[in-house]
């Protein structure tokens, strides 16, 4: 009992016994958990019991130019964002209209591909490089922002929608207070009574910009909520912006930059020394030398240099050490960079010296698994599915389709497989055991299910027509290409040579 409970215990037995034994209790729980003991192994660790909000505010502007940084001038964090950006969108995720009527659908498949082509307000590209440009910056800066711009019927596009991508640089991150009607606006988000967002507060030139332009395109403007999409990986609960996924690696990427900058330094330093003689001459200077304005001395050192040193004739040719460790340093440190960063080492570095098979397989499950998951959690939610119904609602509202439910099957690229004919061959035995429908094992390959189906249909179709028959046509020949009977059985191989000479 410390002085404070036996002051109490003085007056109150009771209370005071109840306080030491809660605070004992109290002291017990935090020392069951390792991680919660205070000591020399933990003496100067500090964990904050911030918000999410709290811990990103200060730290994102900073964050997020260091990121941008890393990916101009680190080669290793600019291939991360070129992996990421094609496993995550590759050639585009692409839509298939779904609905209970086929004319429907025909018509929206068709207007979407118009709408894809016009799709970026700035002219550029089409929707597909928009998204490229999405994950792009998602990885890189953390969080995109996307304005739905509608346009004018006298326009002429398709539909009078299109897409203005911006940096998240534009939300202004200092509006922050609570508003009259019980809501808030939160790091430039403004939210209703009940957390809803409600309206983004954008700046309408970038903060950034060197351009000179009036004050009151320097002022942030609210904008609706329902004319802007916020895309950004959510980590904790009540999360309000994104972070670079460039964080947990950002100082290893620099200190990796610097150690091997001091690596090569130290390497030209030892190349200019190739020899050292000693005389009875004093020498002045190590090598050749001037004097600057103020009277500085400066000297210079050129590869193959030869200096003389005082004190005795003696001639020592310069032995560089070798650099003991580097390689295996540069590969444990790019190990934790690709963790951290969400890739596995041979695909940051391109290194597959030390994988097989078997090993680069299942590293690129794992990794599979990681973009899929961003695709479905992430991008298709937050950014295709939106606009697609955007797209449908402004399309019927103009006439250029007709009323009804339109949904939408998305599609994203296949990944390429390690080794076809394996792979192949399992969606072949799953398939045939009922394990995987053949519409699963197309989609899966990136193709419209619906339209492969329908080009083989018209295929066979012609093939009939034509009197044609291919060792490849499953209806007519077995997997070794023999010729099926009318029963679906290999004819006799003695038919099969009797037919052959005929």
């Amino acid at each position: 009992m410390n002085w404070l409970d036996r002051a109490i215990g003085a007056v109150a037995p009771g209370a005071a016994l109840r306080r030491a034994r809660q605070r004992q209790a109290l002291g017990h729980l935090s020392r069951a958990y390792e991680g919660a003991r205070t000591g020399r192994r933990t003496e100067g660790w500090v964990a904050a019991g911030t918000s999410a909000n709290a811990e990103i505010g200060p730290a994102l502007g900073r964050l997020r130019e260091r990121s941008r940084d890393l990916v101009r001038n680190n080669p290793y964090a600019t291939k991360a964002v070129q992996v990421l950006v094609s496993n995550l969108v590759g050639t585009g995720i692409v839509p298939r209209a779904r609905s209970s009527r086929q004319r429907l659908v025909k018509a929206a498949d068709g207007l979407w591909q118009a709408f894809a082509e016009t799709a970026d307000a700035d002219g550029l590209t089409d929707l597909y490089g928009l998204q490229a440009l999405v994950a792009r910056t998602l990885a890189e800066s953390g969080e995109v922002l996307v304005r739905l711009r509608d346009r004018r019927l006298d326009d002429g596009l398709p539909v009078p929608l299109q897409l203005q991508l911006l940096e998240p640089d534009h939300l202004d991150a200092t509006k922050t207070a609570e508003l009259p009607d019980g809501g808030f606006v939160l790091q430039g988000v403004e939210f209703d009574p009940l957390g809803r967002r409600r309206a983004y507060w954008l700046f309408p030139v970038h903060p950034g910009e060197v351009a000179s332009f009036s004050r009151t395109r320097l002022l942030s403007q609210r904008v609706p909520a329902d004319r802007v999409l916020h895309l950004f990986e959510r980590l904790r609960p009540g999360q309000v912006r994104g972070v670079p996924w460039f964080a947990p690696a950002i100082v290893k990427l620099r200190d990796l930059d610097e150690y091997d900058d001091a690596e090569l330094v130290r390497k030209k330093i030892e190349a200019c020394f190739a020899a050292f003689v000693t005389g009875d001459e004093e020498a002045a200077t190590l090598g050749a030398s001037s004097i600057d304005a103020e009277g500085r001395r400066i000297e210079r050192f050129e590869p193959g240099m030869i200096e003389y040193l005082p004190s005795g004739r003696d001639v020592r040719f310069a032995t560089p050490s070798s650099s003991g460790g580097y390689a295996e340093y540069m590969r444990v440190q790019l190990h934790a960079i690709a963790a951290g960063v969400g890739l596995t080492y041979e695909l940051l570095t391109g290194d597959l010296s030390q994988v097989n098979y078997s090993s680069i397989r299942a590293g690129l499950i794992e990794f599979r698994r990681r973009m899929e998951a961003l695709q479905w959690q992430l991008l298709i939610p937050g950014l295709c599915q939106p606009v697609w119904r955007r797209f449908v609602a402004v399309g019927q509202a103009t006439g250029a389709l007709q009323a009804g439910v339109i949904g939408a099957e998305w599609t994203a690229p296949r990944f390429e497989a390690v080794d076809p004919l394996k792979d192949i061959q399992a969606d072949i035995l799953a398939v045939r055991a009922g394990l995987m429908t053949l519409k699963e094992a197309i989609a899966r390959q990136g193709y419209d299910p619906a339209q492969v189906l329908a080009e083989i249909g018209t295929t066979n179709a012609e093939l009939d027509r034509l009197g044609i028959t291919l060792d490849t046509d499953p209806r007519k020949a077995t997997r070794t290409g023999a010729a099926k009977t009318a029963e679906g059985n290999a004819a006799p191989a003695d038919d099969k040579m009797e037919s052959l000479d005929a």
